[in-house]
């Protein structure tokens, strides 16, 4: 009886866990040679999520907002990192939950371009 509760118990953490990762978007982004992955996950509150910084030009936003579900969306913000502050570049907005295409996920592959020192990042999301 305990082997089977805890084959149960195991069986729903697992499920448990496949749903939340399944919940992931994760976005490959750009920059010159290098590339890096941004992930995130559903949060309550947009405003806490942080940018990350892309080479020493970009900053680039994923948020996922997943409730209420009739608002759910995948916001994508890029700004321009200048000595004046952060300038928004680039906004894109996408359904939630996404469908990934066959090549480059949910969002297609973005050029944004950096007005001031004539910079480039390439980013595409998919939905994990």
């Amino acid at each position: 009886m305990k082997r089977a509760l805890s084959v149960l118990l195991g069986a729903a953490a697992l499920l448990l866990s496949s749903a939340a990762v399944a919940d992931r978007v994760l976005c490959q982004v750009t920059y010159y040679d290098t590339i890096q992955l941004i992930e995130a996950v559903p949060v309550d509150s947009p405003y806490a999520v942080e940018p990350q910084a892309i080479g020493s030009y970009f900053l680039f936003r994923l948020v996922v907002e997943g409730k209420p579900a009739d608002l759910a969306v995948i916001k994508v913000y890029v700004y321009a990192d200048h000595e004046s502050g952060a300038t928004l570049i680039h906004q894109a907005n996408y359904s939630y939950p996404a469908t990934n295409a066959a090549t480059h996920g949910f969002s297609g592959l973005n050029f944004v371009y950096e007005p001031v020192r004539d910079g480039e990042l390439q980013y595409w999301c998919e939905q994990k």
